[in-house]
């Protein structure tokens, strides 16, 4: 039986593990809302993905009709608890040949996806918990920038996004002014482009993408899509770490640990118009799972 009820959710694609990571025709278990599923990834890259019993240990024991919906898209495998939409959402920077594609890592996260995708969006706490790397007093201004909910496109875009950042990547060479554009083209994944440091006229692209294993815990999956031809994969992925692991402490004394959907709940500052923007979208699309809704 279905735990989450949230038809929304429910018929959303959610990124369950790496492809990188897995071994090609060993079964993986893991959780997602609430139910636990298993999977396995072939050699050439494509998943099989069933809900987990004793007696289906491996993909050649599961029939057609006892698949879950299964892709692999952006170096993760994907799956669905519902009736999944035929695609995924765009990032064409991925197919880029000359980027480096890596999952940084997946860290468990005692926190609801909405919370995550919150704290991802916010520009504000960048001097104070990412000192002297994404931030630095008294660089601690959010400047004016714009948001809109876009409705053809179906997501959050956020842009003239701008911060002081002492060390914006592993490719930069010391503090500069960096510009940021999100966008939140899923309930809970947001895909962030920021200036690289290497060309100036492109962006390197950074995602979190959150398995919901219930409404307050999460498996945060971050993928990077960066222009850097000089440092070592386990080099970029250490920065990215770094950065997730001075956050994971903030996400997990948040309290409630869903997201209230109210705007009277927590008093909002301009800092937070992406936020705002963010409870409203999800509001208007009926999300439930992960969330506090507002009073009817």
């Amino acid at each position: 039986m279905t735990k989450c009820t949230d038809p929304v959710v429910l018929d959303l694609w959610h990124p369950i593990g790496a492809i990188a990571e897995a071994v090609p025709g060993i079964a993986q278990q893991t959780v997602l809302l609430e139910e636990r599923i298993s999977f396995e990834v072939g050699t050439d890259g494509s998943p099989i993905v069933w809900r987990s019993r004793p007696d289906m240990q491996r993909a050649d024991q599961i029939t057609a009709a006892e698949r879950l919906p299964a892709k692999n898209a952006y170096g993760y495998v994907w799956t669905s608890l519902g009736a999944p939409p035929a695609e995924l959402f765009p990032i064409p920077e991925y197919a880029e040949p000359d980027r480096r594609r890596l999952n940084a890592a997946t860290f468990g996260v005692n926190v609801s996806a909405p919370r995550a995708i919150e704290n991802f969006l916010d520009m504000g706490h960048f001097p104070y918990v990412h000192t002297d790397i994404l931030g630095a007093e008294p660089h601690t201004e959010v400047k004016e920038y714009d948001v809109e909910i876009s409705v053809d496109r179906d997501e959050i875009l956020a842009t003239r996004c701008r911060f002081f950042q002492p060390m914006a990547s592993t490719a930069s060479d010391g503090g500069a002014d960096v510009d940021y554009v999100y966008r939140v083209p899923h309930p809970y994944c947001s895909v962030l482009y920021k200036s690289s440091p290497v060309d100036e006229s492109r962006r390197d692209v950074i995602a979190i993408f959150l398995q919901p294993v219930d409404q307050e815990h999460v498996r945060a999956h971050m993928l990077l899509c960066v222009l850097d031809e000089n440092s070592e994969d386990k080099v970029i992925k250490r920065f990215q770490q770094t950065i997730f692991g001075q956050d994971k402490p903030i996400l997990e004394n948040q309290v409630p640990k869903r997201l209230p959907l109210d705007p009277r709940a927590e008093t909002p500052i301009r800092a937070d118009k992406s936020a705002i923007a963010y409870r409203r979208w999800l509001s208007q699309k009926g999300v439930t799972y992960g969330v506090i809704p507002a009073a009817a």
